[in-house]
């Protein structure tokens, strides 16, 4: 776990430097985050910070159970929570994007945009066989194995399979420009994920 914030993916943009160069970059809404509950190595085996994200206006959107944890620290009802390092953080605090400056280098994980089922020419980049008229195959895998020795498929060959839907992270992103009253961080680049997705912002080693 490390330090950070959740956010929300907006969207791609391109902004202009100084000397008029431009730079695409990843408008993400980043936070505000209420600091949900404390979790102590007596109590839960272990310490940590539960952060809540995307506040719930309709109550009746969630359950007892959960409407209960939200009420017990006195915080709005949230879709979203993730854990960080607890540090000094106390029930009730609140995360906002202001924790980072321009300049920063952050680490942001997200979920990729799944591709359904693909074959092994777009999952893996294999280069296909011949397209031109009588070839025998043209975006097939080829020879997957020896029939003789040692008579079976290795571990780790490349074969048609679902594709994207994982959890992605990204290290070394730099941070173009934070607007704190519009709670937006800019970054330099694209991140994972499709417009709308969930991000965790996190702290990077500078």
């Amino acid at each position: 776990m490390r330090e950070g914030i959740l956010g929300k993916k907006i969207g791609m943009t391109q902004i202009f430097t100084d000397e008029g160069n431009a730079i695409a970059v990843t408008v993400i809404e980043a936070g505000p985050c209420s600091v949900v509950q404390i979790k102590s190595r007596n109590k839960d085996g272990y310490e940590a910070a539960q952060l809540g994200f995307d506040f719930i206006k309709k109550e009746k959107k969630i359950n007892k159970p959960m409407a209960g944890h939200f009420k017990k620290a006195s915080v709005k009802p949230c879709r979203y929570l993730k854990e960080i390092p607890a540090g000094e953080l106390k029930i009730g605090d609140e995360l906002t994007v202001d924790m980072f400056k321009p300049g920063n280098s952050v680490v942001v994980s997200g979920q990729s945009i799944g591709k359904g089922f693909q074959g092994v020419m777009k999952r893996h980049n294999y280069k296909g066989g011949p397209a031109s008229h009588g070839a025998n195959f043209h975006r097939a895998p080829g020879s997957i194995g020896q029939c003789a020795w040692p008579s079976r498929v290795f571990k780790n060959i490349g074969m048609p399979g679902r594709m994207g839907g994982a959890s992605v992270t990204q290290k070394n992103i730099e941070v173009v420009d934070v607007k704190v009253e519009q709670n937006l961080l800019l970054l330099k680049g694209g991140v994972p994920g499709p417009r709308g997705g969930i991000l965790f912002i996190g702290k990077g080693d500078k």
